[in-house]
């Protein structure tokens, strides 16, 4: 099997026996990106000098420990020391512009400083290939931008991967490095992974720090996108590592998630909900998805009761407040360099612009209690299980709009993603096997507050039952 294709912790097991290098692993990505990204559209900056340059250190380090050992007067390989991956486009990466999807960003300038959750992944030794496209500002569920273009679904070109981390799905799904780093506001991690197939975390607010502050506030998380549930705990105990710079950041977590990741979910109290007491339009397939799902789950061992959690559809709420965010960008950008923006973040920008303090105040005493009600929903479960998404991957440029975004066609097709960044909790998407034309379909699991490790845990387990579909089709295969 060609090694673009292997998984970061198969990977790692390689370098440590000598049966393939980083510089192998990270020339084989390469030479996947060089074959598809040109149609995909995944990246928007490849920077194959730096990433080469990395994987031979690394491959050092490795042949070191091999021969000699661990010694104390020798450095050791790092936690993910030689696994290629990716950056979201919205992410602060040293040496590379962030442009953010946006032709307002001035890419000539300094760029010497790493967010948090970069400067972790090198510290751990990965290797960075490149980054990741986003739309702009990272503002819908589809990857498109006026700077970078259109980014399409590996399983079917015709089709959206889905947004905004959409380029970090696709390069997952794809074999263009084994993990990504994304970013998810209202679903947007969780959205592209489920229409790529793919595994996508988001985890509790907080947990991975970040720098600077999103304009979206504490809507928004970062979180990866990986071939598998065992390779995003691994990812997770590097990206939870402190940073002081992030004064919302949660306490330091010193736990290992690979420690009991096996465990399953035998005794587990889990909810099944399928449309969360509220959503109307759920393609069948997917209902039945997450139905087997749930089943699957009581086959390991939990304790399944259907029962959804007693919210209010929050669409206007998420909507309301993401175009808040929207409109503080818009107010630091002068008149050429609001020509030059997306009409759908414009769209968004000037629906924020109306919003005053009263709206505001609102907004945030409505959130405050759909909070509330999840965390105590959540004290009668362990988990929750729904669909990812209503529907899977949809034709490029469409989200049923006839001319500008709304709330409805911005989210009002991903319901399930939403509630949870408003709520702040932990959630995963897990592919769950193809629909009838062939496009990856995902579930949702989602934990209580700070039930990281357990919900990479029950994950894991059901990863191990349901159907998989986490490889893309090749061109040409």
């Amino acid at each position: 099997m060609n090694l673009a294709d292997y998984s970061a912790h198969a990977l790692l097991a390689l370098y440590r026996s000598g049966g393939a290098s980083p510089l192998e692993a990270t020339r084989a990505c390469l030479d996947r990106i060089a074959q598809l990204n040109p149609e995909i559209n995944a990246f928007c900056l490849i920077d194959e000098a730096a990433a080469l340059e990395s994987a031979r250190k690394s491959e050092a380090l490795w042949q070191q420990r091999r021969q000699r050992g661990y010694r104390a007067d020798h450095p050791s390989p790092g936690v993910l020391e030689g696994v290629p991956l990716s950056i979201k486009d919205l992410i602060l990466t040293r040496g590379w512009p962030t442009l953010r999807g946006s032709r307002c960003v001035d890419p000539n300038q300094a760029w010497e400083v790493d967010a948090p959750v970069t400067a972790r992944l090198r510290e751990a030794g990965a290797v960075l290939l490149g980054k990741t496209t986003t739309p702009e500002f990272g503002c819908k569920g589809e990857t498109s931008s006026p700077l970078s273009g259109v980014t399409c679904n590996p399983w079917d070109r015709s089709k959206t991967s889905g947004g905004s981390s959409g380029g970090a799905a696709a390069a997952v799904s794809s074999g263009m490095g084994p993990i990504a780093i994304g970013t998810d506001g209202a679903g947007s991690v969780r959205i592209p992974a489920s229409f790529c197939g793919n595994v996508g975390f988001k985890p509790s607010f907080g947990r991975v720090p970040a720098f600077p502050s999103s304009p979206f506030g504490s809507l928004a998380h970062v979180g990866p996108h990986t071939m598998n549930v065992t390779d995003t705990a691994l990812v997770m105990n590097v990206m939870k590592l402190p940073d002081a710079r992030d004064w919302s950041a949660l306490p330091e977590d010193r736990s290992d998630y690979a420690i009991g990741l096996t465990d399953g979910v035998r005794g587990l109290r889990v909810a099944y909900s399928p449309r969360l007491g509220y959503v109307s339009a759920l393609d069948p397939e997917i209902e039945s998805a997450a139905e087997e799902a749930a089943k699957a789950a009581q086959g390991l061992g939990a304790i399944v009761e259907a029962c959804d959690p007693p919210i209010d559809p929050p669409l206007d709420l998420i909507y309301g407040l993401w175009a808040a965010g929207a409109a503080a960008i818009w107010r630091g950008l002068d008149a050429t360099q609001r020509e030059r923006t997306d009409p759908d973040f414009r769209t968004q920008a000037e629906y924020g612009l109306e919003i005053n303090a009263t709206q505001m105040h609102q907004f945030q005493v409505r959130r405050a209690e759909l909070g509330s009600r999840l965390r105590v929903f959540m004290q009668n479960f362990d988990l929750l299980i729904t669909p990812s998404t209503a529907v899977c991957a949809f034709d490029l440029g469409t989200t049923a709009r006839p001319t500008k975004l709304d709330p409805e066609s911005m989210l009002g097709w991903t319901p399930f993603s939403y509630p949870f960044n408003l709520s702040q909790q932990p959630a995963i998407s897990l592919p769950c096997g193809l629909n009838r034309q062939g496009l990856p379909i995902g579930v949702q699991l989602v934990g209580p507050m700070f039930g990281d490790g357990l919900v990479l845990r029950a994950a894991r387990a059901m990863e191990q039952v349901l159907p998989p579909a986490r490889r893309a089709p090749l061109a040409g295969s």
